[in-house]
């Protein structure tokens, strides 16, 4: 599956998008749920943990942590952000 990533989550990542596995990978769960894709992101980037929120978007709306994700949906990690 692909995300979308934006402000501090594109630094962090280093890229626009990220492309997440959605075959079985050797030692790692592959994500099933909003909450498991969070758990690997963390894993694998921990800086995104540092975040003071990170909201995950599905297929153009906010999702909540038990909502089921599948390879063809569209996943948009989106950062705080400030302004004024």
């Amino acid at each position: 599956m692909t995300i979308l990533l934006f402000g501090i989550t594109k630094d962090i990542v280093g890229a626009p998008t990220l492309s997440v596995p959605t075959s079985s990978i050797t030692g790692k769960k592959i994500p099933k749920t909003v909450k498991e894709l969070r758990t690997f992101l963390g894993n694998t980037y921990p800086e995104l943990n540092k975040l003071s929120s990170l909201a995950v978007a599905v297929n153009n709306n906010y999702a909540e942590d038990d909502q089921i994700i599948n390879s063809y949906d569209e996943i948009a990690l989106i950062p705080p952000v400030s302004g004024g």
